[in-house]
């Protein structure tokens, strides 16, 4: 069964708020250690896959901007599932943004994320 709740960051699994605590730092090795091996990490179309792509990415992405990341909203989807909403604010093409990252865990790392547009 699926379940929809807000939950406050504190009530995510702490590999979630791990990782995503370091990606909003730009710290892209600290996140990276809560990815599979495996991983597979899709941002815009774009897909990397492994650990080491996925670092790369990490590194990279939004480095050519300033912003600010705040996390608006959270949920269960099941067990292995979970949803980050943020809200970017900065120099990029359009100044605002809201995306969801949708995590999968096993085994207490990250095997896949998936970052797409918060729907409307």
């Amino acid at each position: 069964m699926t379940q929809h709740t807000d939950l406050p960051s504190d009530l995510l699994p702490a590999t979630v708020r791990e990782f995503f605590a370091a990606h909003v730092v730009r710290d892209a090795d600290t996140a990276s250690s809560f990815l599979a091996e495996d991983a597979v990490v899709v941002d815009q179309g774009e897909t990397f896959r492994g650990r080491q792509e996925a670092h790369a990415f990490l590194r990279d992405a939004g480095s050519e901007f300033e912003y600010t990341t705040e996390q608006i909203g959270a949920h269960r989807v099941d067990d292995a599932h979970w949803v980050v909403t943020v809200r970017l604010e900065g120099t990029f093409p359009g100044g605002v943004a809201e995306l969801d990252y949708r995590f999968a865990l096993r085994d207490d790392l990250v095997t896949e994320l998936v970052i797409a547009n918060h729907p409307a």
